[in-house]
C-alpha cells in the first residue's frame, strides 16, 4: 500500500484517467473529489462489499431481499 500525504486541494493521479483531489478535512473525515472515466466504475467499499455478498447469496440460491423491498422471484 501507497501511503500519501496530501492537503486540501491537493491531488494523486492514478494511471492516465483518474484523479482524486482531497475536497476538505473535517474531524475525524476527508471528503474527496474523484475524476474519472465515465466508464470506470466506483464504489465505497462497504457497498461493493454488501453487493458482492447479495450476489453469492443469490448464486447459491439463498438470496433474502434487503428489509424494505418487495421479494423478488
Amino acid at each position: 500500500m501507497l501511503s500519501i500525504s496530501r492537503r486540501v486541494g491537493e491531488r494523486i493521479l492514478i494511471g492516465d484517467g483518474i484523479v482524486v483531489e482531497v475536497l476538505e478535512v473535517s474531524g475525524g473525515g476527508v471528503r474527496l473529489g474523484i475524476t474519472a472515466p465515465a466508464a470506470q466504475r466506483i464504489y465505497r467499499e462497504e457497498l461493493w462489499e454488501r453487493v458482492k455478498a447479495e450476489n453469492e447469496a443469490a448464486a447459491q440460491g439463498d438470496f433474502k431481499a434487503p428489509k424494505g423491498r418487495p421479494d423478488r422471484g
